[in-house]
């Protein structure tokens, strides 16, 4: 009885060995894209099952692989041919005990017009590159699915399923078919709760045989168009499917952006793809050979991994970033910072931004010293004037007291001489009490007005602090 989990986390529980505790099968095995993985496979330590049409081609390929101390056997089946596939898969569980992950990768194409291509070449082109396809992930799910821990199927598509070419219709027709039937076979894995990682990888133009054993209706040369990737790019994207369970991932930015564009503006697109791609695939250094191709039988010229491009890409980061989203997203995070600091400094005040934020941060910036002592002067100078005047009054109540104690003693003298004479030194020193109270009174008013003037001074600060400009209120932040 085979194996459940929980709907919705197939994934996580198909539990994908590391890469040399795996038996990985691998058609189309002799050229391009299969080549690069099971000779990556090989070296990472898997036991690599190889089925392609071409006997020589497998028989060198696996004695290579052997010698390098790999285990490595090897099975002669037209993808095409499902009764083929399933000996195959006979022979990987005699000779290795099963399989962990099955990687459909053969494939066939047509440059040309979809009217000149005959039903006959399109019939084949669709036998092999959607029916493999298709034949190859029944024959793997039906072995996987009784699998304890499961494994991985990973189908190898194209970037033409998101974005046809004209003069590659017919090939970009077959690889819809392949994205449409692998994302209806992986919703069917998880209603039947298998443990099985379905993904679908998506190349963008690489440095293959792929051009030179595709049928060419066109006549002349044909080669893919730029930006070119070295094959071992998808093939260790591929492998990396191989131990993550991946839905879909894209191999190439250039040709996803293509896409995307398709996808946001097909009116523009379109009429841009039919003008410009015949022209951008035509390859005008290479001589025209209409009869060399595999779309029927194959092509043993060799185990060609690449076709060496004049200009070819060694990297890939939108599959980098789609392997590894976590470290994507801290360079991302960090890039912001960057960008979100540059522009704080620069916006205004530009480049003296920095300087600001200096200054305020200087404690000798916190006190507008000058302003202060400025101040605190003016105050200085109110209270000697206020003192001066209080002794101004001071002499003048003096002087007053003088005045009438003068009058008083005159007005006494006329009154009569002898009182003056009896009452003289009383009225004497009654004058002089009245001069001495005059000038001590004088004291105490002019030391009032001097503390009504520094009580002035401090509510004037206090509502100086009161101003959201104030340097008073700065202090305090501080």
């Amino acid at each position: 009885m085979p194996h459940r989990f929980p709907v919705g986390d197939f994934m996580s529980r198909a539990h994908l060995k590391p890469l040399n505790k795996q038996v990985i099968v691998i058609t189309g095995a002799t050229s391009g894209i299969g080549l690069a993985v099971a000779r990556r496979a090989a070296k990472a330590g898997a036991h690599v099952f190889l089925i392609a049409r071409g006997q020589k081609d497998l028989q060198a390929l696996c004695e290579e692989l052997q010698a390098t101390g790999a285990r490595a056997a090897w099975a002669v089946a037209d993808v095409a041919d499902h009764d083929a596939l399933i000996e195959a898969a006979d022979k990987c569980q005699r000779l290795f005990g099963g399989f962990d992950t099955w990687i459909n990768n053969a494939g066939v194409s047509i440059f040309g017009p979809i009217r000149d291509t005959t039903l006959a070449d399109q019939r084949r082109l669709f036998e092999t590159n959607y029916w493999g396809v298709v034949n190859g992930s029944l024959v793997a799910a039906e072995r996987l699915r009784d699998r304890p821990w499961g494994g991985a199927i990973i189908n190898v598509g194209s970037i033409l399923s998101d974005a046809p070419l004209p003069v590659q219709g017919v090939y970009s027709a077959s690889k819809h078919a392949v994205k449409g039937f692998t994302n209806a076979l992986r919703m069917e894995i998880m209603r039947d709760n298998a443990p099985i990682s379905l993904s679908l990888v998506k190349p963008a133009a690489l440095d293959t045989p792929y051009s030179k054993h595709a049928r060419n209706l066109t006549g002349y040369a044909v080669h893919n168009p730029q930006p070119v990737y070295a094959t071992r790019v998808a093939a260790d994207t591929i492998l990396y499917c191989a131990a993550h369970p991946i839905r879909e991932i894209t191999v190439g930015g250039g040709g996803r952006l293509i896409a995307s564009l398709y996808n946001a503006l097909p009116g523009v697109a379109e009429p841009l793809l039919a003008k410009f791609a015949p022209s951008l695939m035509r390859d005008k250094g290479s001589a025209y050979a209409p009869d060399d191709d595999g779309l029927y039988d194959p092509t043993e010229d060799g185990l060609d991994e690449e076709v060496h491009y004049p200009m070819v890409r060694q990297f890939s980061a939108l599959a980098e970033v789609r392997k590894h989203p976590g470290i994507a997203t801290g360079v991302v995070a960090v890039l912001a910072g960057v960008g979100l600091a540059t522009l704080l400094l620069n916006q205004r005040t530009g480049p003296t931004r920095y300087q600001a934020l200096r200054g305020r941060l200087n404690p000798r910036g916190w006190v507008d010293t000058d302003g202060l002592r400025g101040r605190f002067e003016d105050l200085a100078e109110t209270v000697r004037h206020s003192l001066s005047e209080a002794g101004e009054r001071a002499h003048d109540l003096t002087d007053d007291a003088r005045d009438r104690g003068s009058r008083w003693w005159k007005k006494t003298e006329k009154s009569s001489r002898k009182a003056l004479k009896k009452h003289g030194k009383a009225a004497r020193r009654y004058a002089e009490d009245a001069g001495d109270y005059a000038r001590t009174h004088a004291k105490e008013g002019g030391a009032l007005l001097a503390l009504a003037t520094v009580a002035a001074a401090i509510g004037a600060a206090a509502l100086d602090a009161r101003r959201p400009d104030s340097r008073l209120r700065n202090i305090g932040r501080f």
